[in-house]
């Protein structure tokens, strides 16, 4: 018996978010004078041409591709 397709919209939870990972992402995003307006771009172009479960996608593709580069 194949296992159930775990939707994106959904509240399961498909992977683990380190707290401190996630605070120094915040910290990137909205307070680094480099990245966060160049971060902030980006999320305004998302938030404005994408879907919320195209977004979704796009965040695990992007994590997908951040563990298949590591050291990169």
């Amino acid at each position: 018996m194949a296992p159930e397709p775990i939707p994106l919209l959904g509240g399961k939870s498909v992977h683990c978010i380190n707290e401190s990972q996630m605070a120094e992402a915040q910290h990137l995003s909205e307070s680094d004078a480099v990245s966060a307006p160049k971060i902030q771009a980006h999320l305004h172009q998302a938030e404005a041409e994408l879907t919320r479960n195209e977004r979704a996608a796009l965040a695990f593709v992007l994590i997908k591709r951040l563990k298949e580069t590591q050291g990169d």
